[in-house]
């Protein structure tokens, strides 16, 4: 209720508002405000057109707005292997999206190794030896293998048990160490027949197996190691823990934006609570 702070808003003087609102005025043929000594009242009419005008006005900004491309707010990428993602990135990130709601997370799963500069990913979990390590790349945790099976089997000691029994195997050659024949083998149990065998070319299939009751697994340590708190799978056999020279790191872009920093950060603390859940396991 002030033609001069109306003026200011506009951009206008005030006497080429006042002149606006008398042309109004004239068009429709009657008053819309009262004028008084430094101050201005409407009339019957000016308040009923106001009244409408101003609904109809805030209903077209609300469309306008709504029509407005918005601002796109930055993605952080992550990448890792499908096992890893299905059985330890995807169960914690529900936990970072409460501790964070601003940030949005793009997961990027592949058993490949990516370029993160030419990707544009910030950050990936690689799964290899120290010596191919990427630069700069930190150590999450180390590989250990344990048997493993749904507690209704009741699998004590596989070793001694295997004809009773299916293994779920991983099927990719390329590891020999995260299949059965090494693993009996140290464990003295070399010659032994499963009853039979699944084989799977995901790792996060055979770890399903293993909760479905399908059969025993080879159990990644710390890929399984929450599954094993929660009750859902049991040790199944009397060895401890076998290690090999390969294990998780995290290889972050050179270029890191604030969002990108606050899921490092975690990764690292989540990283810390697995190595330490793991370490009652072996």
């Amino acid at each position: 209720m002030s033609i001069t702070l109306a003026a200011q808003d506009l951009c206008l003087t005030q006497s080429a508002l006042s002149r606006q609102v008398q042309a109004l005025e004239a068009a429709l043929g009657y008053p819309l405000l009262v004028r008084g000594y430094r101050s201005i009242e409407f009339t019957g009419e000016g308040r009923r057109l106001f009244r409408s005008a101003d609904a109809m006005l805030e209903q077209l900004g609300e469309v306008i707005d709504s029509l407005r491309p918005g601002e796109a707010r930055p993605v952080v990428t992550i990448s890792a292997s499908i096992g890893v993602t299905a059985l330890w990135l995807l169960p914690r990130l529900n936990a970072f999206q409460q501790a964070a709601p601003g940030v949005d997370v793009r997961v990027a799963a592949s058993n490949r190794f990516a370029d993160l500069e030419r990707e544009q990913i910030d950050m990936a979990i690689r799964y290899c030896r120290p010596q191919d390590a990427p630069a700069g790349a930190l150590r999450l945790f180390e590989e250990a293998l344990v048997a493993v099976a749904h507690p209704s089997l009741g699998v004590e000691a596989i070793e001694q048990q295997l004809r009773g029994h299916t293994l779920l195997e991983f099927d990719d050659a390329s590891r020999p160490w995260l299949q059965w024949p090494a693993w009996l083998r140290a464990a003295g149990a070399g010659r032994g027949k499963p009853r039979g065998v699944l084989r799977f070319n995901q790792y996060d299939q055979v770890v399903q197996a293993a909760l479905a009751g399908q059969g025993v697994a080879l159990g990644r340590l710390p890929l399984v190691c929450d599954l094993l708190a929660q009750g859902r799978l049991a040790l199944a056999s009397k060895q401890p823990a076998t290690g090999c020279d390969y294990a998780y790191w995290l290889h972050t872009r050179a270029t890191q934006g604030i969002d990108a920093l606050r899921l490092h950060d975690w990764m690292i603390a989540q990283a810390a609570a697995t190595r330490a859940l793991s370490s009652c396991r072996h």
